[in-house]
């Protein structure tokens, strides 16, 4: 009779366990080098530049490198609120019929560039609290270390948590791919600014 209580304990738990989802090793460990390996890229792509460099526009409907410094850091704050309040809110597995793209879809299309888009007018430059490129580095770097450790460590139900964008619907694991991926995407667009035929030399 003992041994029957435990057996069914035991399968208690593991149905729990089932039903909560939590992320498999291999996707923490994607979203995770994701997440490192495009950190590195977006301090690399500034590091060294002089002002002038940093403040270059390739024209006057172009960001500087700055500017999209600035912009990367504050989308990454506001993305990752976004992942938050999906976090808060119940979990809606039936509106995973809505989802359009896999990981790896999600994954390029924020990092191409071939379709340029305007962003939002709280993701502009202009409007966020920066003050210099190093500053919004530094906040971005902060706000990356926070997410990676996230997601190497936590047992909420990212995939039944979907979020209805403008662009789609993700899934609260989705969501964080779209950070690293715009985050890429801003890299290359940095690159983009540094191979104009006048960029300043140094």
């Amino acid at each position: 009779m003992k041994s029957t209580s435990i057996l069914l304990s035991v399968l208690l738990l593991l149905a729990f366990k089932t039903k909560d989802n939590p992320l498999t090793q291999a996707e923490r460990n994607y979203a995770s080098t994701s997440l490192n390996t495009t950190a590195l890229e977006v301090a690399s792509s500034i590091k060294g530049l002089s002002n002038a460099q940093l403040k270059f526009k390739p024209g006057p409907d172009k960001w500087s490198i700055e500017e999209c410094m600035k912009h990367i850091a504050v989308s990454e704050k506001n993305l990752w609120n976004l992942v938050e309040t999906s976090l808060k809110q119940p979990a809606n597995p039936e509106k995973r019929i809505e989802l359009k793209n896999t990981d790896e879809q999600v994954i390029k299309g924020g990092e191409s560039r071939e379709n340029k888009v305007k962003t939002f007018d709280a993701l502009k430059p202009e409007n966020t609290s920066f003050t210099s490129a190093a500053h919004a580095l530094t906040s971005f770097t902060e706000s990356r270390e926070k997410l990676i450790a996230f997601v190497n460590s936590t047992t909420e139900d990212l995939r039944n948590h979907v979020t209805i964008l403008p662009m789609g619907s993700f899934d609260a694991y989705q969501l964080i791919l779209l950070i690293s991926s715009h985050s890429k995407r801003h890299t290359k667009q940095i690159d983009e600014v540094k191979a104009d035929p006048n960029f300043p030399k140094s």
